[in-house]
C-alpha cells in the first residue's frame, strides 16, 4: 500500500483557503491556491495531501448541505478537479475528509424532512422523533451527534443512506481520481459501513486507502483487513508531548511497546496508524512544548515509530496556535509557506521515510531507554535504522547493544560512530541507517 511509504500533509482547507466561517453563498475560486503550493510541498517530501473537508456546508465543513459540490466558498468542481491534476502531476496523492456520521441542517434531505415532516422519503435518513421537539423549535426531534444539532446524525443501518454516501465516494474518485478517505469521527459509525466502504472502494480502485479517526480505546474496532487501513494514533500524541514535557520518555516508549513491540500480544503489529504532533482540533505542538529545543525531537520520535506521519500545515516551520483560542485559530490562513531549520529538519525526515523499508516496514525494539533518553530500533529484511533521542540539556553517555559501531543519520547526513557507545549532545535527535 502506497500510504504505508510516505507521509501525509494535511490542510483545513476552508482556513487555509481563507474563506468565511458562514457560509456566505459567494462564489470564490479559493481552492485554487493549493497550486501555489505544491512547490513548497514537493520541497517538503510529503507523498499526500489531506484535505479535511472541502463539500458544500453551513459553516465548519462538517455540517455538509451538498455531498456532490464542492463548498461554493472554495470554489468549483472544475476548479478542484484541476487541483487534483496538479498534484498528481507532481506525484502527490489525494485523501479526503469522508463525513459520513452526521450532515449539516441545509441538508437536502433533512430540510425535505422540515418541510413534509411524515410525507417526506427521508424521514428514516436520520434518526427522528415527531412527538418531540429540537434545540431549534423544529417541532420534531433528532439525533445530533454527541448533542450537537447543527450535526444531524445520518442512520447508515439504512440501505438508501449507505446508498447515497457510497456513490458520493465513487464519483469523487470518477471526477477528482481521489486516492483515499478519512472517516470522521469513525468511532461513531456503523461498522457494517465500514465493511461495505471498504468492499466498495477496493473495487473502485485497488489501492483505495481509508484511515478512521479514534479518539480513544482499541484502534481495532474500526482497523482490519475487512474495515479502515489504518486509524488516527492519539495515544502516541498524547505519549510524545507528554513525555517530553515531563522528561519522562517511558510513556511514550511504554505506548509504543504495548502498540507494535516484538511480544505476540501487541495490539497493532503489522498496522499503520496515522502519527501526527497536532491537527486541525487541537494546539499547535509550537504551542504545547515546554522547550523549543524538543521540536526537532518530536517531529523525529514521530517520524521513527511505527506509522504513517502527518505534518499540520504551518507547523513544519513552527507555527503557534492554542486550543482555547478557539478552532479558527487552529485553521488559519497563510500568504504562502515558510521555510525554517525546523522545515529543513522536516523535509530530511520525509525523505527518510521515502527511502527506508526499515521505517515503513519495520518492527519496534527498545534498546536503551531513561527518563531523557531513547534508542529504539526499526528493522525488516535487514534493513535497519536506530531512533536516538536525548531529551536533556546535557551531554549523556549511550552505551547500548546496536550490532554495528557505524552509521550515517538520515537527518543531518552525517556519519556517526558509535562503536563503545555514542555520545550525544544536548536535544540531540538521530536517525542512523545504512549501519556497518
Amino acid at each position: 500500500m502506497w500510504a504505508y511509504e510516505t507521509s501525509f500533509y494535511q490542510i483545513y482547507t476552508l482556513g487555509f483557503c481563507g474563506a468565511p466561517f458562514e457560509n456566505d453563498g459567494k462564489l470564490e475560486h479559493r481552492i485554487l491556491k493549493v497550486i501555489d503550493w505544491i512547490p513548497h510541498l514537493k520541497k517538503l517530501g510529503v507523498g499526500a495531501v489531506l484535505f479535511n473537508p472541502i463539500f458544500e456546508s453551513d459553516t465548519h465543513g462538517y455540517n455538509t448541505r451538498d455531498y456532490h459540490k464542492i463548498d461554493i466558498r472554495l470554489g468549483t468542481n472544475e476548479d478542484f478537479a484541476k487541483v487534483c491534476k496538479a498534484l498528481h502531476k507532481e506525484g502527490i496523492r489525494i485523501i479526503l475528509d469522508g463525513v459520513f456520521n452526521h450532515a449539516g441542517r441545509g441538508f437536502f434531505g433533512f430540510q425535505d424532512v422540515l418541510e413534509k415532516r411524515w410525507d417526506s422519503p427521508y424521514k428514516d435518513w436520520f434518526n427522528i422523533n415527531f412527538d418531540g421537539n429540537s434545540n431549534y423549535n423544529d417541532g420534531l426531534w433528532y439525533e445530533g451527534w454527541e448533542g450537537n444539532y447543527d450535526l444531524v446524525k445520518f442512520n447508515l443501518k439504512n440501505p438508501a443512506v449507505a446508498d447515497y454516501l457510497i456513490d458520493s465516494v465513487k464519483s469523487w474518485i470518477e471526477e477528482f481520481d481521489i486516492d483515499g478517505l478519512r472517516l470522521d469521527v469513525a468511532y461513531c459509525l456503523d461498522t457494517e459501513f465500514i465493511k461495505r466502504l471498504r468492499r466498495e472502494t477496493d473495487s473502485f480502485k485497488s489501492d483505495f486507502f481509508l484511515t478512521g479517526e479514534m479518539i480513544g480505546g482499541d484502534y481495532n474496532r474500526i482497523m482490519s483487513d475487512e474495515l479502515c487501513h489504518s486509524a488516527t494514533n492519539y495515544e502516541c500524541y498524547k505519549g510524545m508531548f507528554s513525555a517530553l514535557n515531563s522528561m519522562n520518555l517511558f510513556e511514550i516508549i511504554h505506548s509504543l511497546l504495548r502498540q507494535f513491540g516484538p511480544e505476540n500480544w501487541t495490539l497493532y503489529k503489522g498496522r499503520h496508524l496515522i502519527s501526527f504532533v497536532d491537527n486541525h482540533d487541537v494546539s499547535r505542538i509550537a504551542s504545547i512544548l515546554n522547550r523549543p529545543e524538543h521540536l526537532k525531537l518530536i517531529y523525529t520520535i514521530m517520524f521513527g515509530m511505527p506509522g504513517i506521519p502527518t505534518v499540520y500545515y504551518g507547523s513544519e516551520w513552527g507555527e503557534k496556535a492554542d486550543k482555547s483560542q478557539g478552532d479558527p485559530a487552529l485553521r488559519p490562513c497563510f500568504e504562502k509557506p515558510q521555510w525554517t531549520e525546523l522545515t529543513d529538519t522536516i523535509a530530511s525526515l520525509c525523505k527518510a521515510k521515502n527511502e527506508s523499508k526499515a521505517l515503513n516496514y519495520g518492527g519496534f525494539k527498545s534498546l536503551l531507554l531513561t527518563n531523557r533518553q531513547c534508542i529504539f530500533e526499526r528493522e525488516c529484511e535487514g534493513d535497519r535504522a536506530l531512533v536516538v533521542i536525548n531529551a536533556d540539556e546535557g551531554s549523556f553517555h549511550a552505551n547500548f547493544d546496536a550490532r554495528a559501531g557505524k552509521g550515517v543519520d538520515l537527518i543531518s547526513g552525517k556519519e556517526i560512530d558509535f562503536g563503545g557507545g555514542l555520545e550525544l549532545s544536548p536535544y540531540t535527535a538521530y536517525i542512523i541507517s545504512k549501519l556497518q
